[in-house]
């Protein structure tokens, strides 16, 4: 079976995956205050992560 001679640089790894980013970070919507936040992460509008409050925020 055929092998690659060279190493394959950070350069074209950088390259190949160029096209691999997710296509919107915005996309999941809040059970809590409804806001749209970042899949997996603390609602950064009310704080809360999987239905508990995590962290404080300021009420504006």
């Amino acid at each position: 079976m055929p092998n690659p001679k060279h190493k394959t640089t950070k350069s074209k790894v950088g390259m190949r995956r160029s096209h691999h980013q997710p296509s919107s970070l915005l996309g999941v919507k809040c059970d809590n205050c409804g806001e749209l936040k970042q899949a997996h992460t603390v609602c950064p509008s009310c704080g809360t992560y999987k239905g508990r409050k995590v962290t404080e925020t300021k009420e504006v």
